[in-house]
């Protein structure tokens, strides 16, 4: 496999290769965890076919066995550790020093374009993995048209978290992953692309800092125009509009939880590895078009215990939910 880790000359910051490994005595007790979590008795909502009331209690049963039995965490983080793997201690937009986790794989070329990708909520570095596996089989580190930045939010799995003393939003963070970039050499200009929390990680940027020269998002909150009911809606516009209705009246209250009562919902699910995975896995399962593998959620819940990252990363939906 082509070497893509060789950090451009022009950058200034103190970065140090990284590791993703958790000990074999960590790992002992989270498979100990795991089998001693209980799962709630059946009731009418949780063996209903068609999920309407949340996570199906056979498939949490099924994904526990998995999980306790032949499940295998170490093929995660071989993965993880197959990338350019960083980090590297930047500032963000109130100061406060942030140690950020980053896959990259840079480029030989000199006119080769940064692009950082943000992931959101339930997401992480996980989800660009496919890409960054695409890009290096296609590209050699000479000819790759791109610096490709894959950080983990303030927050969220490897990187560190907000301070304790106060309060913290994407506003902050972003100022996180733009001096990033900075610090990566990127201060004559940058792309971003974001999904979720991501993509307001990318709208801020896009709009408040001069070196970010452009951005995508796959997710864009609008709010409806004032003559909304006064506009002809093409036959796409007509499909999705109950959609999102049907999600903010049925789908919501996950987010409102994080919003309103982000200490309560921390604490209880920082308690059991199972009642994370209802939680988180209830999303992947009900936001994708398809069911994703099994091994593929317990990979993402797996992350997300063992980095602690849960409590620490749903500080964004205060910004959403709260005036």
């Amino acid at each position: 496999m082509a070497d893509f880790s060789k950090i451009p000359s022009s950058a200034t910051l103190d970065i140090q290769p990284f590791k993703a490994h958790v000990s074999d005595e960590k790992l002992q007790q989270f498979k100990q965890l795991i089998q001693l979590s209980p799962i709630g008795p059946a009731v009418f909502e949780n063996t209903n076919c068609d999920r309407r009331y949340g996570m199906k209690r056979d498939w949490l049963a099924q994904a526990k066995e998995l999980w306790s039995t032949s499940y295998d965490w170490r093929k995660c983080e071989d993965r993880t550790n197959s990338f350019p793997n960083y980090k590297a201690t930047v500032k963000d937009a109130d100061s406060n020093e942030i140690k950020v986790q980053f896959l990259a794989l840079f480029s030989e070329k000199e006119d080769a374009v940064p692009i950082a990708f943000y992931h959101g909520w339930p997401g992480s570095i996980l989800e660009f993995y496919d890409l960054l596996d695409l890009l290096r089989k296609k590209y050699s580190p000479k000819d790759l048209p791109y610096h490709v930045i894959v950080p983990s939010l303030p927050g969220y799995c490897y990187s560190s978290g907000p301070p304790m003393d106060k309060d913290y939003d994407t506003t902050i963070a972003a100022g996180a992953m733009h001096n990033l970039m900075l610090g990566l050499g990127f201060g004559s200009g940058y792309l971003v692309q974001g999904g979720d929390i991501g993509s307001f990680i990318s709208k801020i940027l896009a709009s408040g800092y001069e070196a970010c020269k452009g951005m995508h998002v796959n997710m864009m909150a609008i709010p409806p125009p004032a003559n909304a009911g006064e506009l002809e809606l093409s036959d796409l516009e007509k499909e999705a509009l109950p959609r999102g209705e049907e999600f903010y009246d049925h789908g919501f209250a996950y987010a409102l939880e994080h919003g309103t009562r982000t200490a309560t919902i921390g604490l209880a699910l920082s308690a059991s590895p199972v009642a994370l995975l209802s939680w988180i896995g209830e999303k992947f399962l009900e936001w994708s078009d398809e069911d994703p593998p099994m091994e593929a959620i317990l990979d993402s819940v797996s992350l997300y215990w063992l980095t602690d990252t849960f409590p620490r990363c749903i500080y964004p939906y205060r910004g959403v939910i709260l005036p």
